[in-house]
C-alpha cells in the first residue's frame, strides 16, 4: 500500500477498541485547530502525524510500540505551561523523567539536527530531555487527560506565538 493511499479509518481499525474514541476525538480536535494530517506506514504500524501552523511543525504523532498505541506530543513551548505537569500522575512523571537527556546539551554533533531538546522543571527538578522521547506516552486511561492538556496548551502557545 502506498503511503498516499492510507486512510485514517484503517489506522483506527488497528487501535484497541477501548481507545478508538479518544483517537477519533483528538483527530477531529486537531483538524479543527489548523492541523494537517499526514500518515505513513512504519515497521510497527501506522504513524499518524498532525502538522500545525505556518511552519508545519508536528504537534502530535500516534505511533505503535509493541502493538500498543502511543502519543508523542511535541511540546516545543513546554516551559510556558509546566504547571500542568505538576498535576500529572506520578507514574507519568516517572516516564518523562526516564526519557533520555537530550544529546544537544552534552554533545551537539551526536544529536539529531532537527532536535532542539526541551528544558523544563517539574516539582522543582530541572530536566533537559530529548524531544523525541520525552513526551512519548502510552495511550491509557491514566494518560489521556494529560495528553489532551499538553496538546491544548501547546496549541494555545503556538497560536499566540504566531500572533
Amino acid at each position: 500500500m502506498d503511503n498516499n493511499d492510507l486512510d485514517f479509518d484503517d489506522f483506527l481499525g488497528n487501535v484497541d477498541p477501548i481507545y478508538r474514541e479518544f483517537a477519533m476525538q483528538m483527530h477531529e480536535h486537531l483538524l479543527q485547530n489548523d492541523c494537517k494530517l499526514k500518515m505513513m506506514l512504519a515497521k510497527n504500524g501506522y504513524v499518524v502525524s498532525y502538522h500545525h501552523g505556518k511552519k508545519k511543525h508536528v504537534i502530535l504523532n500516534f505511533v505503535f510500540r509493541k502493538s500498543s498505541l502511543f502519543a508523542r506530543i511535541y511540546c516545543e513551548m513546554i516551559a510556558r505551561y509546566t504547571e500542568v505537569l505538576a498535576k500529572a500522575p506520578a507514574s507519568i512523571i516517572k516516564t518523562i523523567e526516564k526519557a533520555p537527556k537530550c544529546k544537544r546539551f552534552e554533545n551537539p554533533p551526536k544529536c539529531n539536527p532537527k532536535c532542539s531538546g526541551y528544558v523544563f522543571s517539574v516539582n522543582g527538578k530541572q530536566h533537559q530531555k530529548c524531544r523525541y522521547n520525552c513526551f512519548l506516552l502510552a495511550v491509557e486511561d491514566e494518560s489521556i487527560p494529560l495528553i489532551k492538556t499538553l496538546v491544548d496548551n501547546e496549541l494555545q502557545c503556538r497560536l499566540s506565538a504566531e500572533g
